[in-house]
């Protein structure tokens, strides 16, 4: 039991000390930028699906 309480405090400690917060700011640009490249990844997976759906029901309405 002592070892998970020391593993407990010095996780505590590295969190307090040793871990570089980012600022308000950092965290917000990083969140847009997560944002947007978000958007434009769902944006080309849906635009591929749509051309995958269209060339299949062509290709599969011509038999």
């Amino acid at each position: 039991m002592s070892k998970v309480k020391g593993y407990i405090d010095e996780t505590v400690e590295e969190m307090r000390n040793k871990v570089s917060w980012p600022s308000y700011s950092e965290l917000q640009n990083s969140s847009v930028l997560v944002l947007i490249g978000s958007l434009i990844f769902a944006l080309v997976v849906g635009a591929m699906d749509f051309v995958f759906d269209a060339s299949l029901s062509w290709f599969y309405n011509q038999f």
